[in-house]
């Protein structure tokens, strides 16, 4: 992925106050139920559904309500797992999901469907793992929706119990998981487990719960933390020159100045990693005297594969330091290829070439 948001950890703050402020991102495919999921816990309709299964939230959206005296940020996400939509097309919603939750969530809510546990929803778990790293199931709590498919009688954990892969996931995020209905458990009052307000409170305490564990830290890394200062930085500059502008405008001005700087510079690192990757294998051939000993090297899979991965990760880190300053992607993307291209040890004839 062009984002890798590898785990660490940092206090829990607001930046614009002391008060406890709790981050929670929604990960799932769509149709899984997210923003229905964010419209219960929340108690009311924050979030936009969509009636057509293969439109599902189309951005990243962001909403923060006070629960139990505490501050409460739901940052529902697009099919970042859907297999009909490139990483170019979901690049905008990644970058808003890391300025939204930046310096990084406190809790991720894994959002699944009561039916079968297939190989597309662990595909999903899998890329969820790719794009945060296994690290983050210590941070993650799974919630099913569509409560009302659970057979009479039946919990959730004796529901998680009769597939393997699916317990396996569970116990990886430690044991944690619940499940709400959006139709039918809105009002129940004849059954205390088949009600939404009982799901959502014993939700709430399992969250408490892992906080304490993870001793008041979030989920974190040097990209999240560095977004999150230049936001404070755009925030102070905003504040100076704002007037009466209110601390919700600062904030949401800054992120968006974030998010703009983010999508050039992104333009420069995917830039960098795709001329990396090339020039990494043509480097890895460059001194070869005839086209046989080119075939037969490019012949050894692992070799090419080492070659272009080391390449994009050069080139990518080079590109995105690069970008800087740009103030469009073609600029970005400009700088980024000509920084690689100086660093990759081709004369400007070959360049040419």
């Amino acid at each position: 992925p062009i984002f890798n948001l590898s785990s660490g950890a940092i206090m829990r703050r607001n930046s614009s106050s002391d008060e406890i402020l709790s981050r929670i991102v929604l990960l799932g495919k769509t149709g899984a139920g997210k923003s229905s999921l964010a419209n219960i816990i929340f108690g009311e309709e924050l979030f936009t559904i969509n009636s057509t299964f293969n439109s599902g939230t189309g951005q990243c959206q962001s909403e923060t309500k006070s629960i139990n005296g505490r501050n409460i940020t739901l940052i529902d996400t697009p099919g970042f797992f859907d297999t009909d939509r490139s990483e170019e097309e979901l690049k905008p919603e990644i970058v808003r999901c890391i300025t939204e939750c930046a310096p990084g969530p406190h809790a991720f809510l894994i959002v699944l469907k009561v039916e079968r546990f297939t190989e597309q929803e662990q595909a999903v778990v899998t890329k969820i793992c790719q794009y945060f790293s296994e690290d983050a199931l210590k941070y993650a709590v799974v919630v099913f929706t569509h409560g009302d498919q659970l057979p009479e009688g039946m919990k959730i954990q004796e529901f998680v119990h009769q597939n393997k892969n699916l317990s396996d996931l569970v116990k990886k995020c430690g044991g944690r998981c619940h499940v709400v209905d959006d139709k039918n458990w809105r009002n129940n009052k004849g059954d205390a487990y088949r009600n939404n307000q009982f799901q959502v409170a014993e939700l709430l305490n399992t969250l408490d719960k892992m906080t304490e564990a993870n001793q008041g830290k979030c989920y974190t890394n040097e990209m999240l933390q560095a977004v999150q200062r230049e936001i404070q930085r755009k925030e102070e500059c905003i504040r100076q020159s704002s007037g009466n502008m209110s601390l919700e405008e600062i904030r949401n001005n800054a992120k968006m100045s974030v998010y703009d700087m983010l999508m050039i510079r992104s333009a420069g690192c995917a830039t960098g990693a795709l001329l990396g990757a090339l020039l990494g294998v043509a480097d890895m051939v460059k001194h070869f005297q005839d086209l046989s000993q080119v075939l037969a090297t490019i012949g050894e899979g692992q070799k090419v594969a080492s070659a272009a991965l080391s390449g994009v990760v050069s080139g990518g880190a080079i590109g995105f330091n690069a970008s800087e300053g740009a103030e469009t992607p073609m600029e970005a993307i400009q700088k980024a290829a000509n920084a690689v291209w100086n660093q990759s040890g081709f004369s400007a004839d070959q360049k040419n070439k």
